[in-house]
């Protein structure tokens, strides 16, 4: 029996030269009005993130060089200031760590911005390259950020138990 009426034969298909999908201009002119109209808006987020960037991280700073001593006698007797200056130190760094943390997204979306104002001025494929490359980064940013959220939540649920079962021996 010849092999052309296998029919457990492996499929055969012709091979040749594959051409590009994508032949002309990549974004419709619909697609560019969008962002063209989400570029100043997208710009705009960015900007207000590196300042809020910038206000934790001064503001933590503030905090832990002792912001919370003016509270210190607003305080019910048995607080020690050992107490307050460990608080101060923890708020101070994590108000840091924050604004760390916050810069990161306002730069993928300022740059996401900017580089669709860049590629809707001169039409230079690269810009919307870099500006698409912009976007998967803020929203990988974003997945990996709430994936650690996530996983922080059990974490405080069991501190939080821990806590009130040690405030209940008392």
């Amino acid at each position: 029996m010849p092999d052309e009426h296998n029919p457990y034969q492996s499929p055969r298909t012709e091979t040749g030269a594959v051409e590009p999908l994508i032949t002309q201009r990549a974004l419709t002119e619909t697609m560019l009005r969008h962002l063209r109209g989400a570029s100043p808006w997208l710009r705009f987020m960015g900007i207000l993130g590196y300042i809020g960037s910038g206000l934790l991280v001064i503001g933590g700073a503030a905090s832990s060089q002792g912001f919370w001593y003016g509270v210190y006698d607003a305080l019910p007797e048995g607080l020690n200031r050992m107490f307050i200056e460990s608080l101060s130190g923890i708020t101070g760094l994590a108000a840091i760590a924050a604004g760390v943390i916050f810069f990161f997204p306002a730069h993928f979306t300022y740059t996401f911005g900017a580089k669709i104002r860049g590629y809707c001025r001169n039409s230079d494929e690269r810009e919307l390259e870099r500006a698409f490359k912009s976007s998967k980064s803020l929203w990988k940013f974003n997945g990996i950020m709430t994936i650690a959220a996530l996983a922080f939540i059990p974490v405080m649920i069991l501190i939080a138990i821990i806590a009130a079962a040690a405030l209940s021996l008392r």
